[in-house]
């Protein structure tokens, strides 16, 4: 199932409902199962943009339901839309380090307020899932110091037993 570990989920709705102080937009990078768009569905957060590269998922989960607009397409080439807050929950260790950095650079152009980076800080491999080629971890070795060195713009974190959770103002 293309789901990830919780850890971090909760800091990160946090942080982000204490951005608002309107109802703010939300793209959210590699859904997968619509996590974030269920921890954030409620006040605070106008509208839900996911950016999906595994067509399937979208019937199969139902991500239509979640978010106002799904992106069917690959983070790495398709136009990331303006929203207060990007989310790359848990893709970065999806693709090569140059990739994942150019998208972080893209997300922060995308941002008007913050964009957040959940990454795994531990050895951890994964093959594809459910027939889904993307799933694999193509950088399955990230610690907490190599996401500080690498990703520019990091300003407060939160680290859990097997996930680092990295917040990037832009505003």
């Amino acid at each position: 199932m293309p789901m990830s570990s919780p850890q971090g989920k909760d800091w990160t709705r946090d942080r982000i409902l204490a951005l608002q102080d309107d109802p703010v937009t939300v793209l959210d990078i590699g859904p997968g199962v619509g996590t974030y768009a269920k921890l954030l569905s409620g006040p605070g957060v106008g509208h839900l943009t996911g950016v999906e590269i595994w067509e399937p998922y979208v019937q199969t989960y139902r991500l239509r339901d979640y978010y106002d607009d799904i992106i069917v397409g690959d983070a790495r080439e398709v136009n990331l839309p303006p929203s207060d807050v990007v989310i790359l929950g848990d893709v970065a260790e999806h693709m090569s380090e140059p990739e994942a950095l150019a998208l972080w650079d893209r997300a922060a152009v995308a941002a008007r307020r913050a964009v957040y980076l959940s990454i795994p800080i531990i050895h951890y491999p994964q093959g594809s899932i459910e027939d889904n080629p993307h799933e694999h971890h193509v950088v399955d070795d990230w610690n907490h110091e190599r996401v500080l060195s690498t990703f520019a713009g990091i300003g407060e974190w939160w680290l859990g037993t097997e996930v680092g959770v990295y917040e990037r103002l832009t505003s």
